[in-house]
């Protein structure tokens, strides 16, 4: 029984495995689409301040797309780093030692995530809808993920 016990934390290959794979889909799926934003505009030959405007747009979105590659990226090594090898070599910044390191650095990716995501919103705002609407929710989670993170910060101490 123990045999399989132990054997079992490499179910987890399965989320490591489809994690990776998110990341490079989103990485290729970036990079692609950062290609073809620059061959569009440079295409156009087009010089405004509204083309400025959705050019920014456009990259603060792709690069939305890369953090959201980085997530899956530090999911999938979080966990094979705690389930299948605690050996192995990241950045400092990125060790994950134990389960509440690897929310730790989930939770601070996710905050950057929604920062950009409604920096997007503001960058792309025609004045139909109410930014306090959008982004006083977003500030509340914002704070709330920031307390987790303070408190966590405290139980580890």
């Amino acid at each position: 029984m123990m045999k399989i016990l132990n054997a079992s934390r490499f179910l987890v290959l399965a989320a490591v495995i489809g994690s990776l794979l998110s990341a490079v889909a989103l990485y290729a799926y970036g990079l692609i689409d950062t290609m073809a934003v620059i061959a569009r505009t440079l295409g156009s030959a087009e010089v405004s301040t509204k083309g400025a405007k959705g050019l920014m747009l456009y990259f603060i979105e792709i690069f939305d797309l890369f953090l959201l590659g980085t997530v899956m990226l530090i999911l999938a090594l979080g966990l094979y780093e705690l389930f299948i090898n605690p050996e192995l070599k990241m950045a400092s910044r990125l060790q994950i030692n134990t389960f509440e390191d690897l929310k730790t650095t989930l939770v601070t990716v996710v905050i950057a995530v929604m920062a950009v995501t409604f920096l997007g919103q503001i960058m792309s705002w025609t004045g139909d809808a109410s930014l306090f609407d959008i982004g006083v929710p977003v500030a509340l989670v914002i704070l709330a993920l920031n307390l987790y993170l303070w408190v966590a910060k405290g139980a580890k101490k």
